[in-house]
């Protein structure tokens, strides 16, 4: 039978062994706010949950974002072919794919996100961002090094986004109130694991905090 440890003793399980170390903040930062859409926000729809909360932290980031000059990358999930079949197996493994038709309200970012004309939006058929998308290029082209990532499903796409964007070799870091899954295990679990293996789990204020300071640092290098 495997060990049975508390989620206390898991962690310094893992940290005796060497995960979760901390990899740190770089020099230029592009917020990636992943599938914030009504489907996904919107209660009623067979996807939705109420996300005010995620979103309203969000929102802190993406006026920082904004205010400094920082690449804000809002990432929409959409299927524009008969019977979804642009969708792959996905279509198969759940209904309320339905819901993310182009061109339907689903497909629509939330409202209460503080968008501007600026910020990218990209447009995916799969769980991570970086499937099928040019998202490296243009993070290259404005030079970034560090993705904070926010979004839903802590579990599913926000995960897959770190995954790729780590493997592809940018420090990675998942804001955890401004994250959301329907389950709250998985929301849990997930963050566990991330932060173990592919990202740094930090807070708002962290992240605004390093914002400021690597701000400011360019300031003075100019």
């Amino acid at each position: 039978m495997p060990e049975r440890r508390s989620t206390a003793e898991d962690a310094k399980f893992f940290a005796a062994r060497g995960f979760g170390r901390r990899i740190g903040f770089g020099d230029r930062a592009a917020l990636v706010v992943v599938d914030y859409m009504k489907a996904f926000t919107d209660p009623s729809m067979a996807l939705g949950s109420d996300l005010g909360a995620e979103i309203e932290q969000t929102n802190r980031l993406i006026d920082v974002a904004h205010e400094h000059g920082i690449a804000v990358i809002y990432s929409v999930a959409w299927y524009d072919e008969d019977g979804f079949k642009d969708a792959g197996l996905w279509a198969l493994k759940q209904g309320g794919i339905a819901t993310l038709k182009a061109g339907t309200p689903g497909v629509e970012l939330d409202p209460r996100l503080h968008r501007r004309p600026s910020d990218i939006v990209l447009l995916k058929k799969y769980a991570s961002c970086f499937y099928g998308t040019d998202i490296v290029a243009r993070l290259n082209a404005r030079r970034v090094d560090t993705l904070i990532v926010t979004g839903c499903t802590t579990s599913g796409c926000v995960r897959a986004a770190v995954v790729d964007g780590f493997s592809y070799g940018y420090p990675t870091f998942v804001v955890e109130e401004a994250c959301f899954d329907r389950a709250r295990l998985s929301h849990g679990v997930s963050l566990f694991e991330m932060n173990a293996k592919y990202a740094d789990v930090v807070s708002v204020d962290d992240v605004i905090g390093w914002l400021e300071q690597a701000v400011a640092r360019e300031m003075t290098a100019r």
